[in-house]
This record gives structure tokens, sequence and C-alpha cells, in this order.
């Protein structure tokens, strides 16, 4: 064991730490992007309170296809605009631009889910006392499914991990990428275990603590 460290454990700290730069740069992003994206598909649905249909529509088409796409074809369909953005199409930087395209629509969609799980009979009543629509957002829609967003941001963060470990494909680092280049091109199967298992590793420990941060936030 000590010899496996000792030949592979640089390689495999790097690739860790490359994992949770592509993971946390993506999620802050998408994050930013995918919330106001989610409370605007409520808001301009039909029937919400600033309803707009055709943009509602565009939105929601452009969020069902890009959903509707692996994200390995995405990677490689994407290549050009992530050029453009980024400068680069390999690296950590090279892979920013697709992850953020892949997991924003996925945010903003339960987030959609989260805030229409709310009691529309809360919303109406804020309503009728005349509370702005900006305050209803906040303080009630927000506050009321904010339980079920962090799940929902818990489920995508677990699913971008997933994503970041296909980027190595395209030479973006990673674990992924050592457990390809490394596990299977040179037939080094411990290696790809050892990926593996890392990811596993951190996979439970968000989920744990998602669903603690769930039950608090569900219990105030």
């Amino acid at each position: 064991m000590g010899t496996f460290w000792e030949d592979w454990g640089e390689v495999i700290q790097e690739a860790f730490l490359q994992t949770v730069q592509m993971t946390s740069i993506s999620l802050i992003i998408s994050i930013i992007i995918g919330l106001p994206l989610g409370v605007l598909l409520v808001l301009t649905r039909k029937g919400g309170q600033a309803e707009n249909i055709v943009f509602y529509t565009i939105m929601n088409t452009i969020i069902n296809v890009i959903r509707s796409i692996p994200f390995i074809i995405l990677l490689f369909f994407i290549l050009p605009f992530t050029k453009l953005i980024a400068g680069t199409t390999i690296g950590v930087q090279g892979v920013i631009v697709p992850l953020v395209v892949y997991t924003a629509p996925y945010i903003a969609r339960l987030m959609e889910s989260s805030i229409l799980s709310v009691d529309r009979g809360v919303i109406e009543a804020y309503q009728s006392m005349g509370i702005s629509t900006f305050k209803i957002i906040w303080s009630v829609l927000i506050r009321e499914a904010r339980s079920s967003i962090i799940l929902g941001l818990t489920i995508a963060t677990i699913g971008l991990i997933g994503a970041t470990a296909m980027a190595g494909l395209v030479g973006a680092g990673g674990l992924g990428d050592v457990a390809y280049q490394y596990g299977h091109l040179r037939f080094e199967p411990t290696v790809m275990y050892t990926t593996i298992f890392i990811l596993v590793i951190i996979v439970q420990c968000i989920q744990s603590f998602g669903n603690v941060v769930a039950r608090k936030l569900n219990k105030d």
C-alpha cells in the first residue's frame, strides 16, 4: 500500500483537487444562472405572477433540449462555443463552460419544481394583502421551498461530479481523467478502483451533508 501511494499519491491528489475545482466553480456559476432562471420559469408560466407565455415556452424548450443531450455528446457539440468563451477546450478551464451549460438548466428545473411545491393558498394569501412580487419570491416561495431546494442542489452537485469524471475523456483532468488514462489505457486497475472509491466517498459526504441541512431547514 505504501508503494502504491509513493507511485500514485501525487497524481491522485492533483486529480482530486482538479475535480474539486471543476465542481465548485461550475456549481457556483450554475447556481447563479439556474436559481433565477427557475424563479422566472415559475413567474412567467401560465397563471404565474408575471405570466409571459412566449418567454416561458422559449426557455422551457431550451432547457428540455439541453437536458435531453447526454453530457459527453454536449461536451463535443459545443466545443466551438467553449473555445470562444474560455479560449481553450482542454484542462479545467476548458471544461467549465460545458459543465455550466449542462448543470444550470438542471438546477433551473429543480428550482422550478421546488417552488411549485409550495402551497398555492399561501401565495394567494400574501397577494391579497398587497405584498410585492419580489417579497413573495424571497419571503414566501424560496423560504417555504428551501429544504427542497437544498435537496435539489445536492442532487445537481452529485450529477456534476459525475460529469467531471466524463470530462476526463477530453483531457480535462480530475479523477475521471486519472481513471481513464492510467486505470483503463495503461491497465492499472488499482488506480481505477482507488479513484472510484474516492468519488463514492465524495458523493456520500455531499449527500449526507445535503440531507442534514435540508432536515434542519425543514424544522425551522
